[in-house]
């Protein structure tokens, strides 16, 4: 006979995982205690913590897009503040 496969609500699934994360107790005994096996809740708190984390992979298409018009954005701003400052002193010498 094979088991019922057991739902848990998603308060049930934010508290085990939260014991796990901020508890100094492992997987496995917070497991035991709400009777679950360790494997699920190991899944759960590594998906939270995927989630949580910051990404740190490569950049997608959108954002090497936006990467570049930016790096462009910025080189021209650079080059335009060179000039104005070239201005401002040709135009001070003048003024004397």
């Amino acid at each position: 006979m094979r088991r019922k496969r057991r739902q848990y609500s998603a308060e049930f699934r934010l508290e085990a995982v939260r014991q796990v994360v901020t508890g100094d107790r492992s997987v496995a005994a917070v497991a035991r205690d709400l009777g679950m096996h360790p494997g699920v809740l190991g899944t759960w708190t590594r998906r939270a913590e995927a989630r949580a984390a910051p990404r740190a992979g490569p950049l997608t298409p959108d954002e090497l897009a936006e990467l570049r018009r930016l790096r462009q954005e910025n080189a021209t701003l650079r080059e335009e503040r060179e000039i104005l400052k070239k201005a401002t002193a040709f135009f001070a010498k003048d003024a004397q």
